[in-house]
């Protein structure tokens, strides 16, 4: 159940977007930003054989990487205007193989704070109309505030 929240900043929206598009990562692994709620964002994926494992599954690490953006962007949908954002912590259980045509990563975030947020991840694979349920994440994130290294 979604929770509503009033963010801290009211374009809060573009922040986010374009501190996404500043990840190389995400580009790299052509993961576009498909919502921007405050506290709620999804990332979705095409699949691609590049990222698979052994068995032709996404590889575990392609999963964590985009959990964890996506809980790191629904925190930072409801932190202060001048915060970045980075991970504290996280924790993932690897439900069923990722095999799919397109994969979908929803966050929420559960408890927002000053300083640290909890936020949650779940990740889906699609084949065709088919979804499933395939990791979940728990994530706690921390706002930096007045880091000349580290910006927004």
């Amino acid at each position: 159940m979604s929770k509503l929240f009033t963010p801290l900043d009211e374009n809060y929206q573009s922040r986010v977007q374009n501190s996404f598009d500043r990840q190389q990562c995400m580009a790299s692994l052509n993961i576009t930003m498909s919502k921007i709620e405050a506290g709620k964002v999804e990332l979705s994926m095409p699949y691609n054989k590049l990222y698979t494992q052994q068995h032709g599954f996404i590889h575990a690490g392609i999963i964590s990487t985009a959990l964890d953006s996506a809980c790191g962007y629904a925190a930072f949908t409801l932190m202060d205007p001048t915060a970045a954002v980075l991970t504290v912590e996280y924790k993932i259980n690897l439900l069923s193989p990722a095999k799919g045509e397109v994969f979908l990563f929803e966050a929420e975030v559960l408890k927002p704070g000053r300083t640290i947020t909890v936020a949650e991840g779940k990740a889906y694979a699609f084949n065709g109309e088919e979804k499933k349920l395939i990791a979940s994440m728990n994530g706690t994130l921390m706002a930096i505030m007045e880091r000349n290294d580290i910006k927004h």
